[in-house]
């Protein structure tokens, strides 16, 4: 990837152009959206869900936006690198390039996407709950982990996607279910002990309770919350880069 590191750069900022072309807010309409369902989650659950964070509904604000922060970035990055290598078929037919860097560029815009809008509150608002550098400079490995995992996902979607392009239809269903599963609008104190260990499959989970714990506790970063998180990336992109690249020598009879 080194060797095209000047083709990622193009490809991220034309995503992020074509993205954002005659936008007022440009990247910041990433901060926006969560924050809007934030204030909805927050009017409607806020009373009823406060008392599983200290009785403090600005507790649940704070719990409920690391949740949506997080969902939305997996489902943006993702579904965007769903298409990626079919949306290349015809360069990909014409010059000779590495496949995978059209599913990394789409994760790349994303993350300077979050980085730019959304981590910095996150690091102000880890600040002020913890009063602790140590805190703000954690999260970076949630965040870390989460990236691992979009990409991931990202490998074994685009290249499914070459197989079977009514998977954009199925997948709307499976980040739905993601979303769902995902603690992001309630605690999840509240889900049963029987169904608590299937929820556990979701890799988002990890990567939410580890970025509320550094953000939201004002205690020392739980090592063992992102251990937990960077495992579940570093095993979710083992698995998609490796069918990724059984199946790429079969792409360009079907691009």
């Amino acid at each position: 990837m080194w060797r095209y590191w000047e083709l990622l750069h193009v490809l991220v900022a034309r995503n992020l152009k074509v993205r954002y072309r005659g936008s007022f807010l440009g990247v910041y309409w990433s901060l926006l959206n969560p924050l809007i369902m934030t204030g909805l989650y927050t009017a409607i659950f806020g009373a009823t869900f406060a008392s599983y964070y200290n009785n403090s509904i600005p507790n649940y604000v704070l719990a409920a936006f690391t949740g949506l922060v997080v969902i939305n970035f997996f489902s943006s990055s993702t579904s965007q690198a769903l298409s990626s290598v079919v949306g290349n078929g015809s360069l990909l037919n014409k010059i000779r390039l590495p496949v995978s860097i059209f599913p990394i560029s789409m994760i790349a815009a994303n993350v300077f996407q979050f980085a730019v809008g959304v981590l910095p509150l996150l690091g102000i608002i880890t600040f002020v709950k913890s009063k602790s550098l140590v805190n703000v400079l954690a999260l970076l490995f949630p965040f870390l982990a989460l990236v691992l995992v979009c990409t991931g996902v990202g490998f074994l979607v685009s290249a499914l996607y070459v197989f079977f392009r009514d998977l954009p239809y199925f997948y709307e269903l499976v980040i739905f279910v993601i979303w769902i599963s995902s603690p992001v609008f309630y605690p999840p104190a509240i889900v049963p002990k029987t169904v608590r260990a299937f929820l556990g499959l979701n890799p988002l989970s990890p990567i939410i309770e580890s970025i509320r714990q550094i953000t939201l506790s004002g205690a020392l970063p739980d090592l063992s919350l992102i251990w937990g998180a960077l495992l579940s990336g570093i095993i979710i992109l083992s698995l998609g880069w490796v069918c990724f690249h059984l199946w790429r020598h079969q792409f360009m009879d079907l691009l």
